[in-house]
């Protein structure tokens, strides 16, 4: 195969080719190049950043998050991609614990910024402009010491971690690597890229970097909305994509009439991940979509860690695939010994090279908590590897319900219930139950239509029935006009269940 150019190779072969476009700001190839550069050089010269030290971002969808991570990349140093949904403590908090010694912000985030305690502070615009144009333009070193990302996990299950991946040597050896686990994943640069989710999380971000690195060019929806997805797909002629399951949802309750119109005859490969999703959901969007999707198993610590394309997951329905060449997967009992193949327990990663893939910042305890042995973590996934060494994940370990003795896994009740017609999302969780322990509960929106009734919840309740074992269907279910999901689709459980817990000396 052909060798594709690189980001600097198109910057120099078609400089006023596009590069970035998050559709109201736009930077050709050698715009991108330049104004990377010139941010290295402001955060080494102006700010006096070096390899260890850390600048964040709090912004919406825009093109400087991409060239202040490539800018932060090529000033060796870390970058922090703040959640702008958080709270300003929160924020504060993560500021504070990243030892950011400068905070770049849009506007409208201006307030919070200044409320977050960053030594400094520049915002979009005008302003991060100006200084661009004071800075040198030299371009970065070939043989400096390459930067990275320490994106700050969602934090569902207790206090955000900031997560720092093992960085590459040298900026060739970053370009080198980057490149190569784009082309590992589909994201060969063989054309436009599709950003749908918000660039503050790991996957849209550098999946998106990946490609670019590769040389294609990214487009950024500022935020999601389906039957604009649609359309940018069909006219950007885009040929990769992230979308995380409910990104599907949304999109196969459009009008048939808008499905049907839909055609993009580039597009290649969408991959997907970040949250469970359905079988039904999947099969529904092969069917419509074509044998595009590719499904990971991974994380934040270790990037992707299985894949599985959908000829393979047809013919294994709820697999999230099987380790790549550069992991083993496996499950541990509640002792840590391996598990044979089929058994239900930990899952951990263990990377074939490499001693340490990742370390939570300035947390050594938290660290070793996640590995077994050296190069071996887990990222809380319950699941199971076949006999094929096909993974299939089960819930993750702070979900598990406790009900008599009895491990109870709630995504898989939530993949049932999903399939209800007016079922538009579900979360399943544990409360008190005096006799129990806890019971089974389930939290449903509706589709638009359906109104909460005691016979609605009958029918759901005997929908999951005819479908489950007796004990892992819920006693009962309460509904709400809406479920509080995280922008990655990640599902804010705690949200939910803390209701039920108030007041109570224990949280199982």
């Amino acid at each position: 195969m052909t060798a594709r150019p690189t980001i600097f190779e198109r910057a120099a072969g078609d400089p006023g080719g596009p590069a970035l476009d998050d559709l109201t700001r736009r930077r050709t190839w050698a715009e991108l190049i330049d104004r990377a550069a010139r941010i290295a050089h402001l955060l080494r010269d102006e700010f006096g950043l070096g390899p260890d030290d850390c600048a964040a971002v709090l912004m919406d969808n825009r093109v400087e998050l991409v060239e202040l991570t490539l800018g932060a990349i090529w000033a060796g140093i870390w970058l922090t991609p703040i959640n702008g949904h958080l709270g300003s403590r929160e924020i504060a908090a993560i500021v504070a614990d990243s030892g950011a010694r400068v905070l770049f912000c849009d506007e409208r985030f201006e307030p919070t910024a200044r409320e977050a305690g960053a030594p400094a502070r520049i915002r979009t615009g005008d302003e991060l402009d100006r200084a661009l144009a004071a800075a040198s333009d030299a371009p970065p070193d070939p043989a400096g010491p390459a930067g990275g990302t320490m994106i700050y996990t969602s934090g569902t299950t207790g206090r955000p971690k900031g997560v720092q991946r093992r960085r590459a040597p040298t900026l060739t050896d970053w370009l080198a690597n980057t490149a190569a686990a784009g082309a590992a994943l589909g994201l060969d640069g063989s054309g436009p890229h599709l950003v749908t989710g918000p660039l503050y999380h790991a996957a849209p971000l550098l999946f998106a970097i990946y490609d670019n690195a590769n040389g294609a060019p990214i487009v950024i929806m500022p935020r999601w909305e389906e039957q604009h997805a649609l359309e940018l797909i069909r006219e950007r002629e885009v040929r990769h994509t992230h979308m995380v399951p409910t990104m599907f949802v949304r999109l196969l309750r459009l009008p048939p009439e808008v499905r049907e119109r839909f055609s993009a005859p580039r597009l290649d490969l969408v991959l997907h991940g970040a949250a469970p999703i359905s079988p039904g959901v999947k099969q529904r969007m092969i069917a419509w979509w074509g044998e595009r999707l590719v499904e990971y198993w991974g994380g934040t610590e270790g990037g992707v860690c299985t894949l599985v394309d959908s000829a393979d997951w047809l013919a294994h329905p709820g697999t999230v695939g099987r380790a790549v060449p550069a992991y083993e997967v496996f499950a541990v009992d509640e002792d840590g010994r391996r598990l044979p193949a089929g058994e239900t327990g930990l899952l951990y990663a263990r990377h074939r090279t490499r001693t340490q893939v990742f370390a939570y910042h300035r947390d050594p305890e938290k660290t070793a908590r996640a590995h077994l042995e050296d190069g071996a973590f887990t990222l809380g996934d319950i699941g199971r590897v076949d006999g094929d060494g096909y993974v299939y994940l089960v819930d993750r370990r702070s979900h598990t319900i406790i009900s008599g003795g009895v491990n109870i896994y709630p995504a898989e009740i939530e993949q049932v219930l999903q399939e209800h017609p007016a079922v538009a999302d579900v979360a399943v969780f544990g409360i008190p139950d005096d006799e129990w322990g806890e019971s089974v509960k389930a939290v449903v929106q509706l589709e638009p239509g359906p109104s909460p009734s005691p016979p609605l919840e009958a029918e759901i309740l005997a929908f999951g029935r005819e479908r489950l074992a007796a004990y892992k269907v819920p006693r009962s279910i309460d509904f709400e006009p809406a479920l509080p999901r995280h922008p990655t689709g990640k599902l804010q459980v705690r949200q939910l269940r803390d209701r039920y817990w108030k007041d109570r000396d224990r949280r199982i």
